[in-house]
């Protein structure tokens, strides 16, 4: 009798498991903020049941035994044995935090079962039984005597480009104890020729002994912002010497499998499609057969009579591959609610770390964009909650002298808007410190003292590479590394981030993303021979000048005048090196955009006319070209390069002559 493979269906089950996990994590929550909604029970009982016997089926034996005894307690909450409290709901939300770890160890082949999970585990069991239970695993490593820890770090490819450096780290731990490094290695994936390494990139790890009596909390406080940015494994030296110790995302594990839940589950691969989007797939592919047919008969019996026919014909055969390629974007699009989920819990844990009271509005949950912009948008909306909660809200006795309710509401909302999705992040907290941001700045040598400047501008600076006005690093922020990463991490995907803040009333950061990172709308220009894609989400207006309007500035720039204020020129056939390119003003066209709140002119020899664009990667391909994001083929069949907006704008400040 032939055997099945069940190892086909390993994907599906973790899958469902991360999903039954949001479930349970989403109704734990709810049970948290005050609900007696006992369908909220059955909800996470039934998650963990299905969880067990998934776990059991395809023999993942620890991830069943956890779930048993979670199981267990959580039919003492059903049946009306146990009541809920904050006790409770806490030691829930850490097994979910577990068993997501667990699930990302057991689809790695990793070992499952750990130091931390066993313990929890055994936490759970005696709770079960009526024995009184321990302190959690954190407070019992920071409360027991634990003569130190081991760590393995390991820094992802891209952990030096958000800003971190793993020297700072470790000064860190030595301001906990001593610290002994073990061993420092290179990553397996390091290519053997050197030459070819991206200095940019780190591809280093260590292997650590950090000695003394060390709090696991402030352990992790130090790995705090790097969540996503490296793999960790942290083991406590009292512990039984581990089997060759896994790297795994350890301060914020659960996150890290979260993330992976919110971009398809397990395997960033695949995605889930409803069955209306792929009908209207089919129906789309039924009409362009038909279409297709009617052109062959066209084809096989023209002659001039037919003229008109054809042109009808190629006009619905152009409807129907627009119809057909909105259909096919469709697919990829998913609700940023995937991304919203993960903020109550978020915000739940930071009001129990930093004692204050947050209210959370979530607005435009079911806002569809595409899946590669929804999985790099997650870490720069993480950044600004952290800021908004941390900096932004005050605390309860503040907000009650300043006349306003103890609870500070957060506001995430998501629509489109044009061709875009628009994100804002609102709090109704203290605003921005205006005088502080500004003294920081000038101390900073960012701006002369005597310089004025406006609101926007003095706001703007927070975004500035390693700016914070905090008294003092906390392992929430204060460490420079994280505005100017989210600035980055937006532009990287096509968009643009600012920010509106009054004074005792509260901040709103806003981001703006294009819907799809595969298809722009851009403006064809012509600059000598070649063709330029100006995207036009970063177009204000297009203009003619005459040669008198631009006048020189004493560093060789060019400057001309636009709605009250002086915008650089720069000239896109110098910035390209393109030759047989209209030089005079008078005689091209200036394209004013704008990127990050800077406006520019664009000098090009003429505009040729609006065109959905396909980017093709040049970085893939080829090599990173500075000032340029892409490539594309425009209708005359010939290769045109689109525009990368800011980084020709800092190709220009490069130059010394803003051009």
């Amino acid at each position: 009798m032939a055997t099945v493979d069940l190892s086909q269906f390993h994907k599906t089950f973790f899958e469902e498991s991360l999903e039954g996990l949001d479930a349970m994590e989403a109704a734990l929550l709810a049970l948290d903020s005050g609900s007696a909604d006992h369908e909220l029970v059955h909800t996470i009982f039934r998650a963990a049941h299905s969880i067990k016997g998934g776990a059991a089926t395809f023999g993942f034996a620890d991830v069943a035994a956890f779930t048993h005894v979670a199981e267990s307690l959580l039919e003492e909450v059903r049946s009306g044995r146990r009541a809920v409290d904050a006790g409770l709901t806490d030691l829930l939300l850490r097994s979910v935090d577990c068993l997501r770890a667990m699930l990302a160890r057991t689809a790695r082949g990793q070992p499952v079962a750990d130091a931390a999970s066993e313990a929890l585990r055994i936490e759970l069991t005696q709770l079960v039984a009526g024995e009184a239970a321990p302190a959690p695993a954190a407070a019992q490593a920071g409360a027991t005597a634990v003569d130190g820890w081991d760590i393995r770090f390991v820094g992802l490819p891209h952990l030096l480009r958000s800003g971190h450096e793993p020297l700072r780290l470790f000064r860190e731990l030595q301001q906990l104890g001593r610290l002994e490094v073990l061993r420092a290695f290179v990553g397996d994936a390091v290519a053997a020729d050197f030459s070819t390494l991206d200095p940019g990139e780190c591809h280093l790890g260590w292997e650590l002994r950090l000695h003394g009596a060390v709090a696991r909390p402030d352990l992790d406080a130090v790995f705090e912002w790097l969540d996503g940015d490296c793999e960790l494994a942290i083991a406590p030296l009292a512990a039984v010497e581990p089997v060759a110790p896994s790297p795994e995302p350890a301060v914020a594990a659960p996150a890290a499998a979260r993330e992976a839940s919110a971009a398809g589950h397990a395997d960033g691969g695949s995605i889930r499609v409803g069955i209306d989007k792929v009908d209207a797939l089919i129906d789309m592919m039924g009409e362009l057969v038909i279409t297709q047919s009617m052109l062959n008969d066209i084809g096989a019996n023209f002659d001039l009579s037919q003229l008109e026919r054809l042109r009808e014909g190629l006009a619905q055969l152009e409807r129907n591959t627009r119809e057909l390629q909105d259909s096919v974007m469709r697919i990829r699009m998913l609700p940023i609610g995937t991304v919203f989920n993960r903020f109550p819990r978020l915000v739940r844990d930071l009001e129990r770390k930093l004692g204050k009271q947050v209210k959370l509005e979530l607005h435009g949950e079911h806002t569809e964009l595409d899946k590669t912009v929804l999985e790099k948008i997650g870490d720069p909306m993480v950044h600004l909650v952290r800021n908004a909660i941390d900096h932004g809200l005050e605390l309860p006795r503040q907000r009650r002298a300043a006349g306003k309710p103890e609870a500070g509401t957060l506001r995430l909302d998501a629509h489109h808007e044009g061709g875009n999705i628009v994100v804002r992040i609102s709090d109704d907290g203290a605003g921005l410190n205006h005088e502080r941001i500004r003294a920081k700045a000038v101390e900073r040598g960012l701006v002369p003292p005597d310089q004025p400047l406006g609101d926007d501008e003095i706001a703007a600076l927070i975004f500035e590479p390693g700016f914070s006005t905090a008294a003092q690093a906390t392992d929430l922020s204060g460490r420079g590394v994280g505005m100017d990463v989210v600035r980055r991490n937006v532009r990287d995907l096509g968009g643009s981030v600012g920010v509106k803040s009054v004074a005792g009333q509260g901040s709103v950061f806003t981001i703006a993303l294009p819907l799809t990172l595969a298809i722009i709308d851009g403006l064809v220009t012509a600059v000598g021979g070649e063709r330029y894609i100006v995207p036009l989400i970063s177009i204000v207006e297009s203009l003619r000048l005459p040669a008198d309007a631009v006048r020189r500035t004493a560093g060789g720039g060019e400057v001309f005048r636009f709605r009250d204020e002086y915008l650089p020129v720069i000239r896109l056939h110098r910035a390209f090196g393109c030759a047989d390119a209209v030089t005079e003003i008078g005689r091209g066209i200036v394209v004013v955009v704008e990127d990050g709140g800077q406006r520019v002119g664009l000098l090009v020899d003429e505009l040729v006319g609006q065109q959905q664009a396909v980017i093709k990667s040049l970085e893939k391909h080829y090599r990173q070209v500075q000032g340029v994001s892409g490539a594309t083929i425009v209708s005359d069949g010939s290769v045109a390069l689109i525009v990368d907006v800011g980084g020709v704008v800092r190709l220009g400040r490069c130059s010394g002559k803003a051009a």
